[in-house]
């Protein structure tokens, strides 16, 4: 099992999914945590419910906000004491909708949040880690980078590719601060994410395509789980990986080969 023992690590959308099962895992692993969120009620919680597991303290801040960024990443430098790792997993579906239809304001949302989100929380990251390195775990996905037939989800799909080519550029611009900026790419996981997704007229956006015996041919068409995907990112975080940088990681069950 990979040794996190007083390592320090920011995890932003630590709420649900990926995020709190990632923060459970850093704590079990011997991190101390700081654990991210919009909603203040919901990361007050999620820090209760884990408080047993290690130390870990709450940050309130919404990821497309330059100022609370800036403070909330102080904030975990000034009571955890540093900053060796940055899972940047806060992000939204946002609306799927056919590109004439789909509203600017839409649009925006989804570029704010994931891509302007990403870029905040590692430039306000880097300089804390740049004395002794780390590790940074971005949150992609399968739509963008490999499979591009999700109807109407452009901005999503857009922002999703753009982190890959961030992680790319950023991997080998802070190689030499012995900084690894690596990407993983989930499928479909079983959260409570697709639920907030808003659709409007998607079919009309859509080529038709049928899977008859499932979209995710390793687990016969079953999500994955959260845990399996928090398991990628404490190897990508650990010393294991100290010689991956600048790499994405598809892990889907085989899903975006059968639909790419």
């Amino acid at each position: 099992m990979y040794d996190l023992k007083n390592r320090i690590a920011l995890v932003t959308g630590a709420n649900s999914g990926i995020g709190k099962a990632a923060t459970e895992r850093f704590l079990l692993l011997g991190a101390k945590v700081a654990a991210l969120g919009r909603s203040e009620e919901k990361v007050f919680k999620t820090v209760e419910e884990l408080s047993s597991l290690g130390t870990i303290i709450p940050v309130v801040a919404d990821v497309a906000d330059e100022e609370a960024v800036a403070a909330a990443i102080q904030e975990c430098v000034d009571k955890l004491g540093g900053l060796d790792i940055v899972f940047s997993n806060a992000g939204i579906n946002g609306t799927w909708a056919p590109i004439d239809e789909i509203e600017v304001e839409e649009w925006d949302k989804t570029i704010a949040v994931n891509l302007r989100g990403t870029f905040l929380v590692t430039k306000f990251a880097v300089p804390h880690m740049k004395k002794n390195g780390g590790s940074i775990i971005i949150t992609s996905s399968i739509n963008g980078t490999r499979v591009f037939s999700t109807a109407g989800a452009t901005a999503y799909s857009s922002t999703k590719a753009a982190q890959v080519a961030f992680a790319k550029m950023t991997a080998l611009e802070l190689a030499k601060y012995r900084i690894r900026v690596n990407v993983i790419c989930p499928g479909a996981i079983r959260s409570a994410i697709g639920e907030k997704t808003k659709k409007r007229k998607i079919d009309k956006a859509g080529e038709p395509s049928k899977y008859p015996e499932g979209e995710i041919p390793l687990t016969d068409g079953e999500p994955g789980e959260s845990e399996e995907v928090a398991n990628l990112v404490m190897f990508l975080a650990s010393d294991e990986a100290l010689h991956i940088s600048g790499t994405e990681v598809w892990i889907d069950g085989a899903q975006s080969l059968l639909m790419g």
